[in-house]
């Protein structure tokens, strides 16, 4: 069901009290507001800040708010504009997919400081969705051998799409598995993850975005745990010597992580926060 706004339908009307309806359940209402407005208009940012008297036709205002409609039912900003930027890429993104987040950031980060002096290198991102990742440390390296992988077809099309779409034709995209796809002829300087890690019980799950995330990219048995416990216990025969291996996982999972990869055989475990001062990235070196 769509909302009635009082008042004209300008612009500034439009943004005021969408942001009035997305106060009760966002913490970033007036952002969403105009994020939706734009893509409504196909116009930028900027636009509704110089035309804030403009005003909407009917189709565009009943479009807006039944837009509106969907973001207070807490459906996620990306999937109903079906983009979201990431390493300043834009992306495609669908409820197929999870939603590439800032705090995968840090592990981009950390891997272009550890390889920014090596123009070849040989990179295999597992579980990966969207492409992301992938496509951010393509976006950096124009000489790497990047492959990405994904157990969903409907995700391998998408990161597909995303490549294409910004030229990264470097990348190559497949269904696998984890390393089931993988040739066993291939060997990585660097294995890179951001595997379902959340416990099914895990009372997060029902609230905010993930609730319109598929669950096979989030919960993992195991307390979290059992994905990433098997690519480590497969990622060592694909990795050179001294070649890293790289784990996305929970706030509260950086200890049991490091243990995980210690017990398989990987020498220096190490865990890196993200901006919110949180564990996120653990990584470790294939002896």
């Amino acid at each position: 069901m769509c909302f009635r706004f009082c008042g004209d339908n300008s612009i500034k009307n439009a943004i005021v009290q969408g942001q009035q309806v997305l106060t009760a359940g966002s913490d970033s209402a007036l952002l969403d507001a105009q994020i939706l407005l734009s893509f409504v208009l196909n116009k930028p940012h900027s636009f509704l800040l110089t035309w804030p008297e403009k005003q909407l036709t009917d189709e565009q205002f009943s479009h807006y708010l039944c837009l509106l409609t969907r973001r207070q039912q807490g459906e996620p900003i990306a999937y109903i504009v079906g983009e979201k930027e990431f390493w300043s890429l834009p992306l495609k993104v669908s409820p197929a997919t999870l939603i590439p987040r800032p705090d995968t950031e840090t592990l981009i980060e950390l891997v272009l400081e550890q390889y920014n002096d090596s123009t070849s290198v040989r990179c295999l991102d597992l579980g990966t969705g969207t492409g992301a990742i992938a496509l951010a440390l393509a976006s950096e390296n124009s000489h790497w051998q990047i492959e990405a992988v994904d157990f969903s077809d409907d995700a391998v099309t998408l990161a597909k799409h995303n490549a294409k779409n910004l030229g990264l034709s470097h990348v190559d995209i497949y269904q696998s598995n984890w390393f089931s796809a993988v040739s066993a002829e291939k060997s990585f300087d660097i294995i890179v993850s951001n595997p379902p890690y959340i416990d099914e019980a895990d009372e997060n799950l029902a609230q905010g975005d993930v609730r319109f995330e598929p669950k096979s990219a989030l919960v993992a048995n195991e307390q979290g745990l059992a994905d990433i416990r098997y690519i480590t216990n497969n990622a060592m025969r694909f990795l050179v010597q001294g070649g890293k291996l790289f784990f996305e996982h929970g706030f509260a999972q950086g200890q049991v992580v490091r243990d995980i990869l210690q017990e398989s055989g990987f020498e220096n475990p190490q865990t890196v926060q993200d901006l919110n001062g949180h564990d996120r990235i653990t990584w470790a070196v294939s002896p």
